[in-house]
């Protein structure tokens, strides 16, 4: 029998699957356990995309920088053909789980957030900090991303523009992840600033 902690799919399925076991029985209001649920995706897919976005900008981009420069090196074509495929696809999507779930939590404060009303400032710039990233992620870094790793086909001078695009607007995502993770604390935990 072949161990489900073998695939990656599995143990995210077993871990949701667990989680939301014990948040049910935890949690017997149901209303308080609905809003439980929605805070708690919103968390783990935020950590998904805000963690691929700095995997990528600590990590990924440096290396593929170095491997690139390094002549007698093995380069960085198995990154690019076997990790960032499988990274993208879990950052854009993770991207939008966390967007959507972000929505649910608003709820009736939505308007009001996106309008940076009284009583909703912070939550807001959150939210439009998020919005923008989200934007930047899939009209800007996976359609030049899809050039440098092949899913489009592409010149080397088209590819080398692309991934300078993809890399800077990465970069904007790093930095709005700063002051957007700051709003998102101190809105959910009622700090005044």
């Amino acid at each position: 029998m072949k161990n489900p902690l073998d695939s990656v799919g599995t143990t995210v399925t077993l871990g949701v699957a667990f989680s939301v076991v014990l948040m049910l029985l935890l949690q017997p209001n149901d209303y308080f356990a609905h809003m439980s649920l929605g805070r708690w995706l919103h968390i783990v897919t935020g950590i998904f995309w805000i963690g691929l976005l700095y995997y990528f900008n600590v990590a990924q981009i440096p290396a593929l920088a170095a491997a690139n420069a390094d002549k007698g090196g093995p380069g960085g074509a198995g990154i690019v053909k076997y990790v960032a495929p499988r990274a993208l696809l879990w950052f854009r999507w993770a991207a939008l789980a966390t967007f959507v779930t972000g929505i649910w939590l608003l709820g009736p404060r939505l308007g009001d957030a996106f309008l940076l009303r009284e009583g909703s400032v912070v939550i807001g710039i959150g939210a439009w900090l998020g919005t923008i990233m989200l934007f930047n992620v899939w009209a800007i870094i996976w359609p030049n991303q899809k050039k440098v790793i092949g899913v489009v086909q592409a010149t080397d001078e088209e590819k080398a523009k692309a991934r300078r695009t993809a890399t800077l607007t990465s970069r904007v995502n790093f930095l709005l992840s700063f002051p957007m993770l700051l709003c998102m604390m101190g809105s959910a935990h009622g700090l005044p600033f």
